[in-house]
């Protein structure tokens, strides 16, 4: 007698163009019923306005597939950004939102998977991206607690890369901060100040600096240690 084995995770990449439409239709009808009602209100409603017009030229066929054409692109605008919302509402406060959400940065940028700076007590969070803007790192965590985790690490960017422009932004539902679902854009509206190339190179630069920063022992200055001289002659 054969076993059910637990069904496997799918990876959305491996998916083709139909299947992620229908996964993203499924999900989005049962989390916002509603979207699909004013998916449906656009679809049918431009064809419908391009009948008209087209009974009204003399060229209502033409006009009608041109209106179904028109309102099937406003249909798909709206269950993407419908689904961008639920899919954020369905994560909630989870930790890593925010590296969530800056995945949808698209070509340009370089993001960095792992927060770039943590606060062990209050367990907030500190994101980065580089991009034309510059670098850019955002917070998740309340404000103004967090504020002082992304003035740490803007700081010591800021003198390792004194040419390059270091943006900071909040994330979040709370006051002076930007909700999740409009971060991507956000950072995309940004003005562009670096070539494309120095982007590569001020990624490399940054991840090359973290990879080399070691934990140093309490209580030892490494500005202040001389080296043991008996040790480097011989004893």
């Amino acid at each position: 007698m054969a076993r059910n084995t637990p069904s496997q995770p799918v990876d959305p990449e491996s998916m083709g163009r139909f299947a992620q439409f229908r996964a993203v239709f499924s999900m989005l009808r049962k989390a916002d019923p509603m979207a699909v009602v004013w998916m449906l209100v656009a679809l049918v409603g431009l064809t419908a306005a391009g009948i008209l017009i087209g009974l009204a030229v003399g060229h209502p066929i033409y006009a009608g597939i041109l209106g179904f054409m028109v309102g099937l692109l406003l249909a798909i605008i709206i269950m993407g950004r419908r689904a961008e919302r639920a899919a954020y509402t369905q994560i909630g406060d989870r930790k890593g939102v925010v590296g969530y959400a800056l995945k949808g940065l698209r070509r340009g940028w370089n993001v960095e998977e792992q927060p770039v700076g943590v606060d062990p007590r209050t367990q907030d969070l500190l994101f980065r991206a580089v991009g034309r803007p510059g670098v850019v790192l955002v917070t998740e965590g309340p404000m103004p607690r967090v504020a002082k985790l992304a003035e740490t690490e803007r700081k010591r960017t800021a003198r390792l890369l004194p040419e390059v422009p270091v943006i900071v932004v909040h994330a979040g539902e709370g006051p002076d901060q930007v909700p999740m679902q409009k971060l991507v854009r956000h950072l995309m509206r940004k003005k562009p100040v670096i070539t494309k190339q120095e982007v590569s190179e001020v990624s490399k630069r940054l991840r090359a600096l973290g990879a080399a920063r070691l934990p140093i022992p309490k209580g030892v200055d490494p500005t202040r240690m001389r080296p043991d001289r008996r040790a480097s002659k011989g004893r």
